[in-house]
């Protein structure tokens, strides 16, 4: 991403947690942040799927990892890895918080859900 389309460096994150997730008392594998308006959603490996959901619905092209120690980008257009800047705080969920999470909705066979 040479231009910087489609990102807002000084969007915050939604929250902690998958947005739609969260409104269902849903769960999540992994979040990812929306790098123009700082919607996290869930990965697509999750029940929900609701980060490539986010985008399609919005044509909002590029995620962030939102987990800890990863700082990667996806490119939905490309379908590939690509290169960004530094976003606004927080730049990953509490280390602290479970993965998958939230631990209370987590079913005991989370990993046959799992895409």
């Amino acid at each position: 991403m040479s231009d910087n389309t489609g990102i807002d460096v000084t969007a915050a994150p939604s929250g902690t947690g998958c947005a739609e997730c969260e409104q269902a008392d849903g769960w999540w594998l992994h979040l990812r942040r929306c790098a123009q308006c700082g919607h996290v959603g869930c990965c697509d490996s999750s029940p929900g799927q609701h980060a490539s959901g986010h985008a399609a619905a919005t044509g909002h092209p590029y995620v962030q990892s939102f987990e800890p120690g990863e700082t990667w980008f996806w490119d939905y257009g490309n379908e590939d890895y690509a290169e960004g800047p530094v976003l606004a705080d927080p730049q990953h969920h509490p280390a602290d918080q479970a993965v998958p999470g939230p631990a209370e909705r987590v079913p005991s066979n989370w990993r046959e859900l799992l895409h």
